[in-house]
């Protein structure tokens, strides 16, 4: 008997120790490695506004990592485009997945939202078929090339997979870039500031509003030496746009800045950044958007100034899918977008806008997939469409004694995903969004499990 439980305790070390080995194992096989690819369409391709594409000011980029814990490997990407949705957001996430030997549900694209870069919708091909006189339309088989492009870039990237033993966080004050653009001015009522003031003086002269004024880097580093940053930070990334030009915009222009000065990999997620644009000290000038570039970029440093580092763990992966309403008031209607889409006396950009709408409503039963990365104490959410800046802030406040990150404009079949209270106040993005009011509560639902808070 005694000797049986000798024996047993000897098991029993040796499995507790085996444990710690492979802990300690599984710490060292924690990998990261970063790609890029160009994402920029040949000239002539439409833009934001449907325009051709006649010159490319800066050239668009999809840049990313891809992490590997010894078992499984994930993948996240920020691409230089204004929206991807339904099957070309899909087709995405699918082939960067096959690329880096993964699964789907552990990639996150999002774009940054640029308005001097395509939008695309693979749905909406198939509704502009049914219409007399479509407007011209983003080919897909230029967007299969330029995904495949990122494809090849992650694949390489799995080649140069380095250790990394530690994650650091650290975030800033951005001075003078983000401003609501819903001023409240007293008895439920406000004023609408979207991202320019050019000849509005009484619109520059209110106050920033609600908005979250932190940008938040996190840093994969080995013994404290960073290899690539990721920073996040909450507002329309535009300037000036409406002409026919390729640009990564104010936004991008700090990221390459910072990425030439330090000499470390940096990528930029744009946050939930709804209902917050530049539009306090932007005037739509060359200028400004320097200006712009400038004070985001002394942002970008400051936090990278405010890191600390501590050993990281294991990533933990997460994936909620959702299914967020559709909305059901007046002139909201598949009835009603479609004759939009239909009638050649509707702007062409329009025209599409409407069979956006219809393409989300005709997504059925099929769900948004949210994710996040959790390492230790610090967490990364991936949230769909343009929600406003209150869901950000909702997840922070989640998670108080944590670092949370978040990147809006994922899955972008949604467009606006406003408050309930936006909803009754009314204003433009309520009047773009495509969901229902009650999508609030299903989304700050799905945010409270992404950080495991139910």
């Amino acid at each position: 008997m005694y000797r049986f439980s000798f024996h047993a305790l000897l098991g029993i070390l040796a499995v507790a120790f085996a444990g710690v080995f492979a802990g300690a194992g599984r710490a060292a096989e924690l990998r990261v490695a970063t790609f890029q690819s160009d994402a920029t369409p040949p000239l002539g391709h439409p833009n934001y506004t449907l325009k051709p594409l006649a010159t490319v000011e800066h050239p668009l980029l999809a840049k990313g990592i891809v992490l590997e814990d010894g078992d499984r490997r994930y993948v996240l990407c920020a691409v230089d485009w204004c929206v991807l949705s339904n099957s070309s957001h899909l087709m995405f996430r699918r082939k960067i997945a096959e690329a880096a030997e993964t699964e789907v549900s552990r990639t996150a694209v999002q774009t940054v939202h640029v308005h001097t870069a395509p939008i695309f919708d693979g749905a909406v091909l198939e509704i502009l078929k049914d219409v007399k006189d479509p407007p011209r339309y983003f080919d897909p088989e230029v967007f299969a090339d330029i995904v495949d492009r990122a494809a090849r870039a992650v694949k390489q990237a799995c080649k140069r997979l380095e250790p990394f033993d530690s994650i650091g966080t650290g975030q800033a004050k951005v001075e003078k870039v983000a401003s609501s653009r819903r001023i409240p001015v007293g008895d439920g009522k406000f004023r609408w500031r979207m991202s320019s003031t050019k000849g509005r003086p009484e619109l520059r002269e209110l106050p920033e509003g609600y908005i979250d004024p932190y940008l938040k880097t996190v840093t994969f580093a080995r013994e404290e030496r960073p290899l690539v940053r990721l920073h996040y930070y909450a507002t329309h990334p535009q300037s000036f746009y409406g002409d026919a030009r390729a640009s990564y915009d104010f936004a991008g222009m700090a990221r390459e800045a910072l990425q030439k000065k330090e000499g470390v990999f940096q990528v930029y997620f744009t946050g939930c950044a709804g209902d917050v644009a530049a539009g306090k000290y932007n005037d739509r000038s060359p200028r400004a958007r320097d200006e712009l570039a400038g004070r985001l970029l002394a942002g970008m440093e400051a936090s990278i100034a405010a890191t600390r580092f501590v050993a990281a763990e294991r990533p933990e992966w997460r994936t909620v899918p959702v299914l967020l309403p559709t909305r059901t008031d007046p002139g909201h209607t598949r009835a009603d977008y479609f004759a939009k889409v239909a009638d050649t006396k509707t702007k062409p950009m329009m025209r599409v806008w409407y069979a956006r709408r219809m393409a989300f409503g005709e997504r059925g039963k099929t769900p948004i997939d949210l994710s996040s990365l959790r390492i230790g104490r610090v967490f990364i959410l991936h949230l769909p469409g343009e929600p406003m800046v209150e869901y950000q802030l909702f997840a922070q406040r989640s998670k108080p004694d944590h670092f949370v990150a978040v990147a809006g404009y994922g899955e972008g079949c949604t467009s606006y995903i406003c408050t309930e209270q936006a909803f009754s106040e009314g204003g433009y993005e309520p009047r773009a969004s495509a969901v229902a009011p009650a999508s609030e509560k299903i989304l700050k639902g799905a945010i409270r499990r992404l950080l495991g808070s139910e």
